[in-house]
């Protein structure tokens, strides 16, 4: 009896992965780690379930599921680019049907898009000429741009993961077509020879900031 009472119920793990990234006419989006998610919701029991995917700072998602057929969703208002509502004006979803693993490509639309980042050192001292499109024609204006440097490959705008950056203001302080900035790295304790840098754009009204490609500089 004192066996069979401690017995419990063995599941299968889920094994089919659904993976993909957010894009934009086939070119990548760059986030913040783990700012947002994804949502996988599934019908069981009469009920929707959900499952909160992680996004990275590449734009990229995976995550393992058994398979069946989902509803995937981003019901964070916050995010810097457009996600479909339907007629009540909540957020819309895709239909996702998972059989022995999917990998898709998920095309949203930016209000402000990272071109030609083009990010060098001379020594210590980082420069980063850039461009920064308007996708969508709103009202939503620029308010600054950033190049921030960090010892690892986790780079955006929180204070655990900058050593050094630089802020300029948004149009008409500067041009968007031709941005050029410039941050000096700091002594790092441990030493290293390396550091990793990239761009962030802060857009009014967005809480998160669309960013572009992470790069890697010896010094």
């Amino acid at each position: 009896m004192l066996f069979a009472s401690c017995a419990k119920d063995n599941f299968d793990a889920p094994e089919s992965e659904f993976k993909g990234r957010f894009v934009y006419q086939g070119q990548p989006l760059y986030f913040q780690q783990g700012n947002f998610n994804a949502e996988m919701w599934q019908r069981g029991f009469g009920n929707f379930g959900v499952l909160n995917v992680n996004v990275n700072q590449e734009g990229q998602f995976s995550s393992k599921l058994f398979d069946g057929n989902y509803k995937f969703t981003i019901s964070n208002g916050q995010v810097p680019f457009i996600w479909p509502k339907n007629a009540a004006g909540r957020p819309d979803s895709l239909d996702i049907n998972l059989s022995g693993g999917k990998t898709m490509d998920i095309e949203v639309t930016p209000y402000f898009i990272v071109r030609n980042s083009n990010i060098t050192n001379s020594g210590t001292t980082v420069r980063a000429a850039i461009s920064v499109e308007k996708i969508v024609q709103d009202a939503k204006t620029v308010e600054s741009v950033s190049l921030y440097l960090n010892k690892t490959q986790f780079v955006d705008s929180r204070s655990d993961n900058i050593i050094a950056s630089t802020e300029v203001n948004g149009p008409p302080a500067i041009s968007l077509s031709n941005l050029n900035l410039t941050a000096t790295i700091p002594p790092i304790v441990p030493t290293q020879n390396y550091v990793f840098a990239r761009v962030g754009v802060k857009v009014s009204g967005v809480e998160n900031r669309i960013y572009g490609p992470v790069v890697k500089l010896t010094f």
